[in-house]
């Protein structure tokens, strides 16, 4: 973060003196305009509903250019990295900024797949929990409860007991995933193999039983690959900034992320691909392909409550590089489970299609996202929708790690503290209760 050449000059039409502000350039992106001593000078806060103009950190981790389509982790493209890279690759070179040479990534795959075991007293804590669950409900549980099991790195401000905290975090969330869909479902635990690769290992204890050898299929394993790869991080999104400001009072590193886990159980966050695939098979079980013109003229309807679920942004503008990477890995899945005729992804198709030769939906900039595509090749896999957002928590726990990590090293960060604009009663008194 440099000083830029120029500064910001606030002026009042009220004849208050002008404030000058310092204006600070990013590697790449838009410049900043400084506001940490507006108060001082001015007695007033700036406004900003949802955080949408105000950047809350410096970082050095990932970058979007929402008009581009273009999406970076550490200056990489994620379509370089999504072709060239395994997961775990990529994992090392958001923790430690640089992708790892040979040596470095054999012995980081080995440390990681190392410490893939949990507790066995896990087990008997997640017997707490209703069969029927929802999946996110248990894993925000067994998240949270990682820090009464492995309290020997709970210090945020030590740097060696973050490291430890994030090997284990990495390492045992798909355990911990694949426990929370096998409790559901009332089968037994697949314990962790660590000759696997960390997707395999992860798809036979998702899919493996006791009672036969798995084989992991390795399209299937490429593919859940890729799909932890275009998730692992995405700048300072909503889970994001709730990491950072649970971790921001001292918390431990455990409490932070599945504080992250939480707030990505969101539908309007991480349970988007689920709503997105729930509007396909609604879609399929209403006519199909036959009323998807039909269904569209609805949603450019404002009056028909219809929502197109899949499409559109908050940051990108231009097409979500993740899609077209996502798509490439649905066809291929399908192809390989010979499911190539799907209905559903005929249809997703379809409104794709439509979507980008629509006038309506060109103009808006309404190009499928991630989530449109994610959801139909998880669905393929044999993961239930209930799932989608623990499989997305899975691939984000590196990011929400790197990112904490990085707010404890930069030396300007504070406990988060946002200001409000106060619009209830001024100062009354309690009147007695008689005259209430």
């Amino acid at each position: 973060m440099k000083l830029a050449d120029n500064k910001a000059t606030l002026s009042f039409s009220n004849g208050s003196p002008s404030v000058e502000l310092p204006v600070y350039q990013g590697t790449i992106g838009p410049d900043v305009v400084d506001i940490r001593k507006l108060y001082a000078q001015t007695g007033m806060f700036t406004y900003d509903p949802g955080f949408l103009s105000t950047a809350s950190c410096q970082s050095s981790i990932t970058y979007i250019d929402g008009d581009k389509g273009e999406l970076l982790y550490r200056g990489y493209p994620i379509e370089q990295l999504a072709t060239k890279c395994d997961y775990l690759d990529t994992c090392y070179l958001l923790l430690n900024g640089e992708l790892p040479g040979a040596g470095q990534r054999d012995d980081f795959h080995k440390l990681v797949l190392k410490h893939t075991m949990v507790n066995e007293q896990m087990q008997f804590f997640l017997r707490g929990f209703r069969r029927d669950a929802h999946p996110m409900a248990v894993l925000t549980g067994l998240v949270g409860a990682l820090s009464a099991f492995y309290h020997d790195s709970t210090d945020i401000n030590n740097p060696e007991h973050r490291h430890i905290a994030a090997i284990r975090l990495i390492s045992k969330m798909p355990t911990l995933v694949a426990m929370a869909y096998k409790y559901g479902k009332g089968e037994p635990y697949m314990y962790p193999k660590n000759d696997l690769s960390y997707s395999g290992n992860f798809l036979r204890m998702m899919f493996g039983t006791p009672c036969e050898e798995y084989q992991v299929n390795p399209v299937i394993e490429r593919a859940m690959d890729r799909i932890f790869i275009l998730h692992a991080d995405h700048e300072q999104n909503a889970s994001t900034s709730t990491v950072r400001l649970c971790g921001s009072s001292g918390t431990n590193p455990f409490a932070a992320i599945a504080a992250g886990v939480a707030c990505l159980w969101g539908p309007a966050h991480g349970g988007a691909n689920e709503a997105a695939l729930n509007m396909l098979e609604h879609l399929q079980a209403n006519g199909g392909i036959a009323k998807v013109g039909e269904f569209m003229e609805q949603v450019k309807d404002k009056n028909s409550g219809v929502r197109l679920m899949g499409f559109g942004h908050r940051v990108y503008k231009n097409y979500d590089p993740r899609a077209k990477l996502m798509q490439e890995t649905t066809n291929e899945v399908l192809q390989a489970l010979g499911l190539e005729n799907d209905p559903l992804f005929a249809l997703a198709k379809k409104l794709e299609q439509i979507a980008l030769e629509d006038d309506y939906f060109v103009q808006r900039k309404l190009y499928p996202n991630v989530d449109f595509y994610s959801g139909i090749v998880q669905r393929a896999i044999g993961i239930p929708v209930n799932l989608f957002t623990g499989i997305f928590a899975l691939a984000r726990t590196v990011g929400w790690i790197a990112q904490l990590n990085e707010m404890i090293s930069d030396p300007e960060y504070k406990i988060g503290r946002p200001r409000q604009l106060f619009v209830g009663s001024p100062r009354r008194d309690v009147p007695e209760l008689a005259q209430r």
